[in-house]
């Protein structure tokens, strides 16, 4: 797989009754398939990873696969709270089809670089599939540095990273050092123009979920040289783009789904719907932006 363009991190639909929706979790992805994603990303924290069981993981993870029926991979998210279980999993996403994986860091309590780096070349030493690295101090209390990635990129499986810093300039920093070896996919919805003007390869999106062929397009536009024309679109979108970095991006992102279309508020417990002041001001914001929503073909980019 190439680690470049937009990546959706998808939501995980679920019923009322608090069962996976293959059919809207299909309708979903038919429509980030026909927006022109590069990959689909399964089982990240917008995705509630961390309420899925493993069979349902794998029932998403399969369903997928059979769905864009070899279109764009699928890459699964490893978010294990032991090594053991980490190589298991990335074990299980290749047997159920997965052609790349996203790997964040220990998440049982704020690791040593050591064991961060032992952690990280376990897994991709278990094997074969291309890894991209999640980089997110900032939620995860844990930064891969430019010291670990050396040491973790003589690895030949270690190959991109999910640049969420929120700091512009390790872009350049990375470019600096690593070149091409290491891609680059900005992971900040809000800082998404400024990466890949900066360098970044590509995109792994939040907002996409809900609004994938104006998040195609910032990208399509970007790498054509029309900055102009993406940021005009990108201003549109930052109020939308803002609800991702949020502790509740799951049910903002899944009312902006019910709004388009392609999904359903349902969340998982502990997670709860949003209520009150802040369900209308959320809504709010998705109101205006579908209102206000860019015609795309003016910008000849289809």
């Amino acid at each position: 797989m190439e680690w470049k363009g937009v990546m959706p991190a998808v939501t995980t639909k679920f019923t009322a009754n608090d069962e996976l929706d293959l059919e809207m979790f299909s309708t979903n992805l038919q429509a980030q398939l026909d927006a022109g994603v590069e990959a689909i990303i399964l089982g990240g924290s917008l995705g509630e990873a961390s309420t899925l069981t493993n069979v349902e993981k794998q029932a998403l993870v399969e369903h997928a696969v059979s769905l864009v029926d070899g279109r764009v991979p699928i890459v699964m998210n490893i978010a294990e709270r032991s090594t053991r279980s980490a190589v298991t999993l990335a074990g299980n996403a290749k047997d159920w089809g997965a052609k790349g994986l996203m790997l964040l860091p220990p998440m049982q309590y704020k690791a040593t670089d050591y064991e961060v780096l032992t952690y990280f070349q376990t897994i991709a030493s278990n094997t074969d599939l291309p890894i991209m690295i999640y980089n997110n101090p900032v939620d995860y209390k844990i930064e891969v540095t430019l010291e670990m990635f050396d040491e973790l990129l003589k690895l030949d499986n270690i190959l991109a990273v999910k640049e969420s810093t929120r700091d512009i300039t390790n872009i350049t920093r990375i470019r600096n050092v690593f070149g091409d070896r290491l891609k680059i996919l900005c992971g900040v919805d809000t800082l998404a123009l400024e990466s890949m003007a900066m360098g970044a390869d590509g995109w792994v999106a939040g907002l996409v979920c809900a609004f994938p062929a104006e998040t195609v397009a910032i990208y399509k536009l970007i790498k054509a040289g029309r900055i102009a024309d993406a940021i005009s679109i990108y201003r549109w979108f930052m109020p939308l783009l803002e609800l991702d970095i949020n502790p509740q991006l799951v049910q903002n992102i899944k009312l902006a789904e019910v709004a388009t279309g392609i999904g359903t508020e349902h969340v998982r417990a502990p997670r709860l719907p949003l209520q009150g002041n802040e369900r209308k001001r959320v809504l709010g914001i998705i109101e205006e932006g579908v209102r206000s929503r860019p015609h795309l073909s003016d910008y000849s980019i289809l």
